[in-house]
């Protein structure tokens, strides 16, 4: 009966928590949720840049509609109306918007950073700027953070044979796990040792302790351990760490292959 009476209560708070509206909120005229999603204008075969291209240009279009809208009640001074355009203007700034093409998974492993060029030695630059940038000294600055991702990313896919695909990939790599992203970021550090095998980053290193720590893949990790141990020139701490690690990991795949 406790229960009963419990669930009843809880309806009619949810009722009317649900009916609580501002006067002329315009609470009745929110579209039903059946015609909230447009028409679907792309082809059944639309490839996935093709769908986040056209969903760039819908955002744009949206965005841009609304402004438009609140001048419009602005000059005619419509504030029933101005004000759920604002309202709605203030809600869709704060929907998070992804992007969805991460550039280590389009760059295939095969690239070679080769070709020294100055544009994209510009880029890099101005990417480094940007993700220096701090707010209030001392707290980092994590939309500069994206800013710089952004324009690492471009200078991968727009100059995929230069000589410094390699440092925006461990710089990426390197934003993305401070985001703590470190399915992206195993992917960046990844490519920076494949399109460099030479790199001056310890990639291996970082790469192979994301496989380790944080995504518990430990077979894989010990085999880049070794890798970074041989042909990266680690910090002391580093090495240290790497050499402990495979020895606790070369123990374990011993134990396992015992028991078996």
């Amino acid at each position: 009966m406790a229960k009963i009476v419990l669930t009843a209560v809880l309806i009619v708070m949810l009722g009317v928590l649900v009916g609580c509206h501002g006067v002329d909120s315009g609470a009745s005229q929110l579209l039903p949720s059946r015609l909230k999603a447009g028409p679907a204008f792309m082809a059944a075969d639309a490839g996935e840049s093709d769908i986040i291209e056209q969903m760039a240009i819908n955002r744009q279009a949206y965005r841009s509609g609304l402004k438009s809208l609140i001048a419009y009640y602005n000059r005619t001074g419509d504030n029933m109306k101005l004000g759920w355009a604002k309202g709605e203007m203030k809600k869709l700034k704060k929907v998070p918007q992804y992007d969805y093409i991460i550039e280590a998974s389009v760059a295939p492993a095969n690239l070679r950073a080769s070709t020294r060029i100055a544009e994209a030695e510009l880029m890099y630059i101005e990417a480094m700027r940007l993700e220096k940038t701090k707010r209030l000294i001392i707290f980092t600055n994590e939309d500069g953070l994206r800013s710089a991702l952004d324009r690492y990313n471009q200078l991968i896919g727009k100059y995929p044979s230069s000589d410094k695909i390699d440092d925006a990939a461990y710089k990426a790599g390197q934003i993305c796990e401070h985001f703590k992203d470190y399915t992206i970021a195993l992917l960046y550090y990844q490519r920076t040792y494949q399109w460099d095998p030479k790199t001056v980053y310890p990639a291996r290193f970082k790469a192979a302790y994301i496989l380790d720590v944080m995504q518990h893949r430990r077979a894989e990790a010990l085999k880049v351990y070794q890798q970074a141990l041989e042909k990266e020139k680690l910090s002391e701490k580093q090495k240290e760490f790497a050499e402990r690690r495979v020895k606790e990991l070369t123990k374990s795949e011993e134990e396992l292959k015992e028991s078996k």
